[in-house]
């Protein structure tokens, strides 16, 4: 189990450095990073709970274009393919039916698996959901298996000077950390929750350029904003 983490780390200590190299061009939106107060949390049992925040500015027309099931869908795309650039092709999605897992190189070592995504939309939030299963990154003995990640879009009040303005979280919740676990929390924060922190700040920036991934599955692509939820997300997040 160690060399695969050690392997992981390493990978990113590199990839995190080009990213950090990159600069932003002319790009249609703004990204703002607002992360929470305490935005990365660990309880008494060793739950984490980490999110990344961004409000993200657009002309109206380009929102209105964005507020669909099928671009919430290809915001979701989004998020792997951002991953999977930022890794260098080297962290990829293995998709089926009933997952999405998460594999370095190949799929004998697979840092995280998922159930498929659940969504939910109304006509102020958007809501994307992978339920965690296992993995090499995930201690689950002993846990409800109830960890999630989640990307959240709401409609926020115009900003300043007029154009529209979205609020978009990642979030991880209720995850056990394999890391935290085998060595120390102390460990767990200064690598995995570091990286984690990293790639949802990238991810949120890239959102400026308003470029969302085509979905490898096409679920929504002949629904409206209110034929989702399918299936809903209450009662764990329920929309307003």
């Amino acid at each position: 189990m160690a060399r695969p983490l050690y392997a992981f780390f390493l990978l990113f200590a590199a990839t995190a450095a080009v990213a950090r190299r990159r600069r932003r061009g002319r790009w249609p939106a703004r990204a703002e990073i607002v992360d929470p107060k305490d935005g990365t949390t660990i309880d008494a049992s060793g739950a984490v709970r980490s999110v990344q925040a961004a409000d993200l500015t657009l002309t109206q027309e380009e929102l209105d274009a964005l507020w669909s099931p099928t671009q919430l869908e290809r915001l979701a795309r989004t998020y792997w393919r951002y991953l999977s650039r930022v890794t260098l092709g080297l962290i990829r999605v293995d998709y089926t039916d009933e997952q999405r897992t998460i594999v370095l190189v190949d799929r004998r070592l697979r840092l995280l698996r998922f159930r498929s995504p659940e969504y939910a939309m109304d006509a102020d939030r958007g809501v994307v959901r992978w339920r965690i299963e296992d993995g090499v990154l995930v201690e689950r003995r002993g846990h409800g298996g109830d960890g999630y990640l989640q990307i959240d879009v709401q409609r926020r009040a115009p900003a300043p000077d007029g154009r529209a303005r979205i609020h978009v979280e990642v979030e991880v919740a209720n995850f056990y950390p394999s890391i935290a676990k085998r060595f120390s929390r102390p460990v767990y924060t200064a690598t995995q929750s570091r990286i984690h922190i990293l790639v949802g700040h990238g991810f949120l920036r890239s959102l400026a350029r308003l470029d969302l991934a085509e979905s490898r599955v096409g679920r929504f692509a002949e629904l409206g904003v209110g034929d989702v939820p399918d299936p809903p997300l209450a009662p764990t997040s329920p929309l307003p």
